[in-house]
């Protein structure tokens, strides 16, 4: 794994599946009640499988998978995860219906995949992530290499970084 920091994020470099569940861990040990975590990425670069970290990270047992045609999945551990895929919505009108906003502002973490398709009803202080997959032409290693942009607050952001440096001294 590899950190580098950018203005107001950080991004990591990650060369496996199990590193990509391993930050999502640590996403959601520093997850507080009312963070709003928006995922952004192709299918098939990680974004659940990085929800699956922020799960255990959130003492969830049950693991997540992707609510793509529910749009919403609950789970109860240390706080709520609130679970969203915008992946077939095409509008914020189409939010109306779910009262989203009771989950964005409710007691939980809320973790959006497909953010980027409704990125207006994110609130400023979002954790916002976007995961690729690197051009095979500019990164040496596996096709499960994946680079994870990570932007938010900075106060989270210094938490998340020292917590991330202390599990690479493992």
């Amino acid at each position: 794994m590899y950190i580098e920091n950018i203005e107001n994020g950080i991004i990591l470099t990650v060369d496996s599946t199990r590193e990509t569940l391993q930050i999502g861990e640590i996403i959601g040990r520093t997850a507080e009640q009312g963070t709003i975590i928006a995922l952004n990425g192709d299918l098939g670069a990680g974004k659940t499988v990085l929800v699956k970290g922020i799960a255990k990270g959130l003492e969830i047992e049950e693991e997540p998978n992707s609510p793509t045609f529910v749009i919403l999945q609950t789970y109860s551990g240390k706080h709520p995860l609130y679970h969203f895929d915008f992946y077939r919505l095409s509008s914020a009108g189409e939010l109306d219906d779910l009262n989203f906003e009771d989950f964005f502002y409710g007691q939980g973490v809320t973790v959006v995949e497909w953010a980027e398709r409704i990125s207006e009803v994110f609130p400023d202080y979002s954790i916002k992530i976007d995961i690729e997959i690197p051009d095979e032409s500019k990164i040496d290693g596996p096709v499960q290499s994946r680079i994870i942009t990570i932007k938010g607050e900075e106060k989270w952001l210094l938490s998340f970084r020292n917590t991330v440096e202390q599990a690479l001294q493992t």
